[in-house]
């Protein structure tokens, strides 16, 4: 990834968010872990006010498309989601090979700004088909860490999707 990356923010737009655990490795694999990282997300959505319009956890990665939080940037709400997941993991539960846990996740991540309804869709589509392109289950319905079941069966998860009411309106001077 460049080093001079430039990010947009303030725009209003959502953003469609990659973050890779530490030189790719599996530390998501578990399912404990997995269901351990869902929980810190909704914790993190509610206490920086953002909606989730979608995300899939996999085994050595995650993808979020999320609207700009009310507080702070996206910037600093992956920092409390890395950080808040890393700090909950129980002692026994380290990264295999003794990896120190900063090197859980790698230092960047990458984000696109979605604009348009295309892009979105293209991106959901992108998210929920992501366990079935790699060959984890056969249908997106049988990943139980994405936001899918959400939108096929009106299901609640342990991630609120779609949860509007969290941002305030803005009014724009004339």
């Amino acid at each position: 990834m460049p080093w001079n990356l430039e990010r947009f923010y303030g725009g209003g737009d959502l953003h469609f968010i990659t973050c890779s655990c530490y030189r790719r490795r599996p530390f998501l694999i578990s399912p404990v872990r997995r269901d351990l990282f869902l929980t810190i997300l909704e914790k993190v959505r509610r206490r920086y006010s953002f909606v989730v319009v979608g995300y899939v956890v996999m085994p050595e990665h995650f993808h979020l498309l999320v609207s700009e939080p009310e507080k702070d940037d996206p910037s600093v709400v992956i920092q409390a989601l890395k950080v808040g997941f890393v700090r909950r993991l129980p002692a026994h539960q380290n990264p295999v090979d003794e990896i120190t846990p900063k090197h859980f996740w790698q230092r960047r991540f990458y984000d696109f700004n979605v604009w348009s309804k295309q892009k979105r869709v293209e991106k959901l589509r992108y998210i929920h088909r992501n366990p079935v392109k790699r060959g984890l289950v056969e249908k997106p319905e049988q990943w139980h860490w994405s936001s899918f079941r959400s939108y096929a069966y009106g299901e609640v998860g342990p991630v609120r999707v779609n949860d509007w009411t969290v941002l305030k309106m803005k009014i724009r001077a004339a």
